[in-house]
């Protein structure tokens, strides 16, 4: 018989089902899926077919090579892929050939990209976002230069190597004060360039709790990350005030069962000793795996349907769970988080508990954390998944014989 050790799953009906939640939200304006950082560890090659059949066209990956290695694999190549963060010494010619929208903030980046456009032939043209920082101060054109960044873009649009695909920023969701400031920018900017001769084909300046809470700064499009994955980051929200569930999943299973007397410490640095005699469970995720050794003595993980917490240090490769008297075997189930059907953790618990966010709980886990897919269309095999691990002997005394210490 085998099993599995540890594994994240992701259940992509949920993600399928959001995203159609959103699309029909946000009508008629746009829904953009971010995927960016493997779409959020969770495998963008598997995550992108899927967004694809709830009826998304726009994907974006902050960063271009994903998405040219994605063309060049043909996954979503009926779609537009997005991109923003660009190197000095971004592949302009591959952006040009692969059809991949780049968003653009400096006049050396629209000259640069126009000029592998002209180079490419006449059956060519840069995908072109012009950027404007409202605020965040990270990409996008200072509004004092946006006159002229405008005015350039216009010309190389009339030469024929660039269509102006988009107008694109970002609010900071500081305050509302400050993210209406932002958007009185944006508006501002876009006054500017139709006053210049620019049309866009696409203004988007939001991204998920903004798109979900202020309709009118939603323009044409909304890029929508964390809500499609469940994880609204809206303080005081959860996925079902949205109408939304968590795909991920994290669980391993029990690889060792010891009972210890009152006073024994555990793990590193013996930060957690038995107020009594109870039963501790070995649990094979550390912090190379993504779980942060914020979770000792904060995060409670489920088994059986009851929490347990966690004590003493995370290491590196595992960590205990302090079971008290209840019966729990080698080969029992963990979840640290899912979507709560089961009485664990929600992603957005874990992340409160361990001082962090949805987002970084997710891009976290480690690679060597199997992902195993739930309700792929077309099924197929899980490219993320590995051969499952044979179930740990258990030794004398319900040990798992070998297990590391």
């Amino acid at each position: 018989m085998t099993a599995w050790m540890r594994r994240a799953t992701i259940d992509l009906a949920a993600y399928r089902a959001n995203l159609t939640s959103l699309i029909e939200r946000m009508a008629p304006v746009e829904v953009l899926a971010i995927v960016k950082a493997d779409a959020y560890s969770l495998g963008a090659e598997v995550i992108v077919p899927e967004a694809l059949a709830a009826g998304i066209r726009w994907f974006g990956t902050v960063e271009p090579q994903p998405a040219y290695e994605m063309r060049r694999a043909g996954v979503g190549d009926e779609a537009s892929f997005f991109a923003w963060q660009l190197g000095p010494d971004e592949d302009w010619d591959a952006a040009v050939r692969l059809r991949v929208d780049l968003g653009v903030s400096t006049l050396e980046q629209l000259e640069a990209f126009a000029a592998a456009a002209r180079a490419a032939g006449p059956d060519h043209e840069a995908l072109v976002h012009l950027t404007i920082d409202t605020g965040l101060h990270r990409e996008g054109c200072l509004p004092a230069d946006w006159p002229a960044f405008v005015a350039r873009a216009v010309e190389l649009r009339d030469e024929g190597t660039v269509r102006l695909r988009g107008a694109f920023s970002h609010v900071s969701e500081t305050s509302e004060a400050d993210d209406h400031a932002a958007s009185l920018v944006f508006r501002k900017a876009l006054e500017d360039a139709e006053a210049l001769g620019a049309t866009f084909e696409k203004r988007h300046m939001s991204s998920s709790s903004a798109g979900m809470e202020h309709p009118e700064r939603r323009f044409d499009m909304v890029r929508m990350g964390s809500n499609g994955y469940g994880n609204p980051v809206t303080e005081g929200v959860t996925a079902a005030d949205r109408g939304l569930r968590p795909v991920l999943t994290l669980g391993a299973r029990v690889v060792r069962v010891k009972r210890v007397t009152a006073g024994t410490g555990v793990s590193y640095d013996y930060t957690w000793r038995a107020e009594r005699d109870t039963t501790l469970a070995l649990v094979p995720l550390g912090y190379a795996d993504g779980v942060s050794r914020r979770a000792q003595q904060r995060a409670q993980v489920t088994i059986h349907g009851r929490r347990h917490p966690i004590v003493g240090r995370v290491a590196m490769d595992q960590f205990l769970v302090d079971v008290g008297d209840d019966v729990v075997e080698v080969g029992d189930e963990v979840l640290l988080f899912g979507p709560g059907d089961d009485g664990e953790l929600t992603i957005g618990e874990w992340a409160d508990l361990t001082d962090s966010i949805p987002e970084e709980v997710s891009c976290r886990i480690g690679a060597r954390v199997p992902r195993h897919y739930l309700g792929r269309t077309g099924g197929g095999v899980d490219p993320r998944a590995t051969a499952p691990a044979t179930a740990p002997a258990t030794a004398p005394g319900g040990t798992a014989a070998g297990a590391s210490s």
